[in-house]
């Protein structure tokens, strides 16, 4: 290695470096603002405090230690669970269609989970328990429509972002059809439509958790076979990756995260879509790099939106769903007008 290429890897590590430091202090601050701001508001001292001690010495230490270990810090962690997991979600889902406008919520996949859960809702609500499993069955068969919608002698790009747009329409119509035919039983559902943290308890966190630990494992191991897919099929093929198997692979993983996340919170938009792009224009490219990047992006901007939706109104509580939805979209045409492209590096 040169002297000059030693350098400018050594200077891309002390940048990768940097940024990883930002983006860790900046996501342990919103943790605790998150744990301190809401109804009641309480200062660093007085949670540390009250969780410090074995036994809170009055009232008003016993309710902060409930309020915030009950609520606000399982809330907290799964809000990081589903960041991460949309965001990593997206980020190899933008690499097997090669465009960054991909993410599991508008190709398909994210409305199939969706789909399915909700026909459980308002369908078969004795079998409301098995949500995460036809969730995860819907997105599966979501995926394996669109590649099979996609597939003529090989899988393309295009074809996959095509179909993935043909199958969220008419998922979306039924959902639409669905809800209209159950108007009086929409209660249960609203939330989950807009995607919500409220009211998740620590065993919707240990659940996330295992999946959430399954899918980003997974999706390390897809760090060789993304970089490669970003260079082309015939790059990628030249470099011995077997690229229809690729996208397969890459998608069920995709898939996967998807679904958890859906399964246990609804129906969020937007961050598969804006934590990558956000990640790829302090990091590049390289996947190796940009994953851990998104988890730390997507994690922080989950956290910020919840935070948000439950403090930006007082008495009001706005779902993460519409809080990402209403600022994610906003958000992501400013980069693109400011970017011009989409390229990472």
């Amino acid at each position: 290695m040169s002297k000059t290429n030693a350098n400018r890897t050594g200077n891309s590590l002390l940048r990768t470096g940097a940024v990883w430091l930002i983006l860790a202090a900046a996501l342990a601050a919103m943790f605790l603002i998150a744990l301190g701001v809401g109804s009641s508001g309480y200062s660093l001292k007085e949670i540390l405090h009250a969780l410090g001690q074995a036994e809170p010495a009055n009232t008003t230490e016993r309710n902060i230690r409930i309020i915030v270990t009950q609520l606000r810090l399982p809330r907290a962690l799964l809000a990081l669970l589903v960041g991460s997991c949309l965001s990593v979600a997206g980020a190899l889902l933008q690499s097997v269609m090669r465009n960054p406008l991909a993410d599991p919520g508008t190709i398909g996949v994210s409305a199939g989970a969706g789909t399915a859960a909700i026909t459980i809702l308002l369908l078969f609500p004795h079998l409301s328990y098995s949500v995460p499993l036809f969730a995860f069955l819907g997105a599966a068969l979501a995926c394996l429509l669109i590649y099979l919608l996609a597939w003529k002698g090989g899988v393309d790009p295009v074809r996959i972002i095509l179909s993935g747009v043909a199958v969220n329409s008419v998922l979306g119509g039924y959902n639409a059809f669905l809800q209209l035919q159950n108007s009086d039983n929409l209660q249960g559902v609203l939330g989950f439509m807009n995607g919500s943290l409220a009211g998740r308890s620590w065993q919707e966190v240990r659940v996330m958790a295992v999946y959430a630990a399954a899918g980003l494992l997974l999706a390390l191991c897809c760090i060789k076979n993304a970089n490669a897919l970003q260079l082309g099929d015939e790059m990628a093929k030249n470099l011995g990756i077997r690229v229809n198997g690729a996208r397969v692979a890459l998608s069920a993983v995709s898939a996967f995260l998807a679904a958890a996340t859906v399964s246990e919170v609804g129906m969020i938009g937007f961050v598969g879509l804006v934590a990558p792009h956000i990640a790829r224009m302090l990091v590049g490219s390289n996947y190796k790099i940009l994953i851990p990047t998104c988890i730390l992006t997507g994690s922080l901007m989950v956290l910020l939106a919840d935070t948000l939706g439950r403090t930006v109104w007082p008495g009001t509580e706005i779902p993460v769903g519409i809080v990402m939805s209403v600022t994610g979209g906003p958000f992501f045409l400013y980069m693109l007008r400011k970017r011009g492209n989409f390229r990472g590096n």
